[in-house]
């Protein structure tokens, strides 16, 4: 059943993931009414396209190894699960996700449903940039609950069958083996039941958590491979590098804890480090007749920007944050704690500066 339910999320998301890329250029390549921030003179078409041929390499490059580093080194016995280092690195990447929600992502949305290109009605009388970010981070426990309840639901009932056909089986023992059994059965079950829970919750997580990156790498990629300045892509070839490498860290770490198949991890792996790589490739494609201040185009990136920064900041902040700081680990070793708080600080900053470029 779990194994039904992980492929129909890979197919759910390889259809929305073609869906962005085939419709999203199509939408954004409409008629504009302001005329584009790049001046003609400070465009070089062959200098532009070489650097987003760069860019595709090294954000590849840099994505691929962040999202796969958790995998590479679990082996290192400092960076076990169960060590103190691998908490503080999993401090570090949950607050570069929430940096990359709050500072990045939300900021550009607000700017694109905001533009003055748009008309005053509706963008302009009612801030739909934080109602989209909140019904999205609202939506996205109640998918989160929904799953987790499903699966918590029929656990239940499997284990209620089992209990009913070992008391079945036990009515033909002696009356104290059974006692005895009867209680080593419930606590296997009981330790059974949290195990599967707990590993249910991490897979729901790493799932959503990708969906919500994936949306914001879509938009970014296509808006690198659609500029037509190389004074504009320079800056970016190096910052938006970092940001995927810090970025497929946390993502790593999430889809590490998951315990998937091989298949599954490799699937997910793939489809994070191709996203934007995959966008600029379209951006080259519809550069010519792509405007980022056509109505269309801002406000089709910044719904989607919107949509992926209630994610993300839902899942940093009550995923990722709340349920690793409050750990009985953490809780109980002071020292823990304050290397928690400097790590998570520490991803923050990194991912904040950032945006200084990107």
């Amino acid at each position: 059943m779990a194994k039904h339910h992980e492929f129909s999320f890979f197919r759910l998301l390889i259809i929305f993931f073609l869906t962005v890329l085939l419709l999203l250029p199509e939408m954004v390549s409409s008629d504009c009414t302001c005329e584009s921030e790049e001046n003609d003179e400070d465009t070089d078409t062959s200098d532009a396209l070489k650097y987003k041929l760069i860019a595709i390499g090294t954000i590849l490059c840099a994505g691929a190894l962040g999202v796969g580093l958790p995998f590479l080194v679990h082996r290192l016995p400092w960076l076990h699960p169960d060590k103190e280092a691998f908490s503080l690195i999993k401090a570090f990447a949950a607050g570069v996700i929430l940096a990359t929600g709050f500072v990045h992502i939300l900021p550009e949305a607000f700017d694109s449903l905001t533009s003055p290109c748009l008309n005053e009605h509706p963008w302009k009388k009612f801030p739909i940039t934080g109602l989209v970010t909140m019904l999205t981070a609202i939506g996205t426990l109640m998918i989160e609950s929904l799953a987790t309840g499903y699966h918590k639901r029929m656990e239940l009932s499997l284990n209620k069958e089992d209990r009913s056909s070992v008391g079945g089986h036990a009515n033909d023992e002696e009356h104290g083996h059974h006692s005895g059994g009867g209680h080593a059965h419930g606590s296997a079950f009981a330790m059974e039941g949290a195990d599967s829970s707990d590993l249910v919750r991490h897979r729901i997580v790493s799932q959503v958590l990708e969906l919500g990156i994936i949306v914001h790498s879509v938009v970014i990629g296509i808006a690198l491979g659609a500029a037509r300045s190389a004074e504009v892509i320079r800056p970016l070839v190096a910052a938006l590098s970092f940001h995927q490498f810090f970025e497929g860290m946390g993502l790593g770490g999430s889809i590490f804890k998951a315990n998937f198949k091989v298949g599954s991890i490799v699937i997910m792996v793939i489809f994070f480090s191709l996203t934007t790589p995959t966008g600029i490739a379209v951006g080259i494609g519809i550069s010519h007749g792509y405007n980022t201040n056509s109505p269309t185009a801002l406000i089709v990136q910044g719904l989607l920007n919107a949509a992926s920064a209630g994610i993300l900041i839902y899942m940093a902040l009550v995923d990722l944050l709340a349920h690793e700081f409050m750990e009985s680990k953490v809780l109980t070793n002071l020292r823990l704690q304050i290397w928690a708080n400097v790590a998570l600080f520490m991803g923050t900053c990194c991912m904040s500066l950032l945006a200084v470029w990107a």
